[in-house]
């Protein structure tokens, strides 16, 4: 464990390991979201009482998903930042942010999408939707933080902070369903109880929830490279990379 933690401190050992890992990733995410788009999309049977309509499931529930785990990701990693002062982390928390809101934004249009039909409106103040709003929200702070103050250090850990507070909006999310009366049907699956659909509706939403946790896994690696040969521009190690590029 603490060998690992060493070895983040090394934005050199993090960048050769990355360009191993990514393109892994990527195939990963490719290969399972388009297996899990045309299954759902194309093969799984309709819902019952939904129609057709219930397909916007195969990207709500993993863009929610991927929502909050990038939320915990940022808090995580703002610990790390905060306590052993590993750039890694703090650069990955940077490329993580945007991606955090993206997917917010994703699943609460989506929702809004799937709501019309179902609820025959666009938007009502329940706790899951209005939890997720407030993630949005906490996402749009930490980056704005971020870009708020003139030394990165200052920024970082005033958006660290946030994250560590905010992520407590999480469990409030996942079990607001079981805490309040509320429109939003409760968890799909989940991994110790069962589904509450068949498999051949539920098995393509958890290959689109893998594909969508590749995607991220590739795109943070991948943003995380980036951010590391920007801030380590003026080491000997990036010069020569850049020297050997041309």
């Amino acid at each position: 464990m603490w060998a690992f933690i060493n070895k983040l401190r090394s934005p050199k050992w993090f960048y050769t390991l990355s360009a191993r890992l990514q393109p892994w990733f990527w195939a990963a995410a490719l290969i399972l979201i388009v297996t899990g788009t045309i299954w759902g999309l194309a093969f799984a049977p309709a819902d019952y009482q939904q129609g057709d309509s219930f397909r916007i499931i195969y990207v709500h529930v993993p863009a929610a998903f991927l929502a909050q785990s990038i939320f915990v990701s940022l808090a995580v990693t703002g610990l790390v930042f905060m306590v052993w002062k590993i750039k890694i982390a703090d650069m990955a928390a940077t490329v993580m942010a945007p991606l955090g809101a993206a997917m917010t934004f994703i699943a609460l249009f989506s929702g809004a999408v799937w709501g019309v039909p179902t609820w025959g409106t666009w938007w009502m103040w329940d706790a899951r939707l209005t939890s997720m709003l407030i993630l949005l929200f906490l996402y749009l702070g930490v980056i704005a933080l971020r870009g708020a103050f003139a030394s990165r250090d200052s920024a970082s850990r005033a958006a660290s902070v946030l994250a560590m507070v905010g992520v407590i909006n999480i469990p409030i999310i996942k079990y607001s369903v079981d805490w309040w009366y509320t429109l939003h049907q409760p968890a799909t699956f989940t991994i110790t109880g069962r589904a509450a659909m068949p498999a051949e509706m539920w098995l393509p939403l958890l290959i689109m929830v893998l594909g969508f946790y590749s995607f991220f896994i590739a795109l943070t690696l991948m943003r995380t490279r980036s951010e590391i040969l920007r801030r380590e521009s003026n080491k000997r190690w990036v010069r020569e990379l850049a020297e050997e590029a041309h």
